[in-house]
């Protein structure tokens, strides 16, 4: 934080300020004498959810192209890095120039086609084997030995998943193709029936779990991001129950009033008239 109280009041309030404002107003939200109560009490566990949730609003935002939202939405997902970053400085672990400067590190690494003597001549798939060689090599000098290590735990549990069987496909744990995948879908929803009539709570939960992992791995199969193609389903079943609600409200009604087979027949209504929109 600025040590003149004068120049950083002038920085807080220069609209032209750039990143260096951000980061004076981070450090005054946290002054243990003068800053904010509520930003004072928080520390890196109580931020991470406000962290992963501004992710995935950025995604939402460009999910439905509203590009004029996408711009205050990145703002708040850069306020979570330097909120952090304010708290690492605080505990003299890093601060924001810190991790600046290891993403770009990381960048020009990874980039030897862009930034060093490799040749750019070379596909996206090429690239992409590039990439991961590389990400190996930080692996192994973090002492990170096993396949599956440094995947984080922290992720949506349907992303980590994909990360996780992408780890082990690279050594040659994985289905050879898409039909073998589809045939253990099948053969997990077996066991789930069965196990709703003969097995405990748990393990119906267990199954459940193993049939979830195995439609992600069906995902990654058919270079689909689970995670967005289920956001995109969310959405859909959005648009048609809302549908429902306005087809109930022109007879006068609200879904408690009716029946599945009158909103089931609405529902249809909506999908058919979707179908022809497109």
């Amino acid at each position: 934080m600025t040590n003149d109280r004068a120049a950083s009041d002038a920085l807080v309030h220069d609209p032209e300020g750039g990143i260096d404002r951000l980061v004076e107003i981070m450090a005054r939200l946290r002054d243990p004498a003068t800053g904010c109560p509520w930003d004072l009490e928080q520390d890196f566990a109580s931020i991470a959810p406000y962290t992963i949730e501004e992710a995935y609003e950025v995604a939402d935002a460009i999910d439905r192209g509203a590009w004029g939202e996408l711009k205050g939405e990145l703002g708040d997902l850069l306020l979570q890095t330097v909120y952090h970053a304010q708290m690492g400085a605080e505990a003299g672990y890093f601060d924001f120039a810190a991790v600046v400067r290891a993403i770009s590190d990381k960048m020009v690494a990874r980039h030897p086609h862009v930034f060093g003597g490799e040749s750019r001549d070379k596909s996206a798939a090429q690239q992409t084997r590039d990439w991961e060689r590389l990400k190996a090599a930080e692996r192994a000098g973090k002492a990170e030995a096993g396949t599956l290590d440094g995947v984080a735990a922290g992720l949506p549990a349907l992303t980590r998943a994909v990360k996780l069987q992408n780890r082990a496909a690279r050594v040659g744990f994985d289905w050879p193709s898409t039909a073998e995948v589809i045939d253990k879908i099948v053969e997990e929803a077996r066991e789930l029936n069965e196990a709703r009539a003969i097995k405990t709570e748990a393990e119906v939960f267990e199954e459940f779990g193993d049939l979830l992992f195995v439609a992600a791995n069906l995902a990654r199969h058919l270079k689909i991001d689970p995670e967005s193609a289920l956001r995109a389903a969310n959405a859909k079943f959005t648009r048609r129950f809302r549908a429902i609600e306005a087809g109930l409200a022109m007879r006068g009604k609200r879904p408690e009033d009716s029946d599945l087979a009158e909103m089931d027949a609405l529902w249809n209504e909506a999908k058919t008239a979707e179908k022809a929109a497109q």
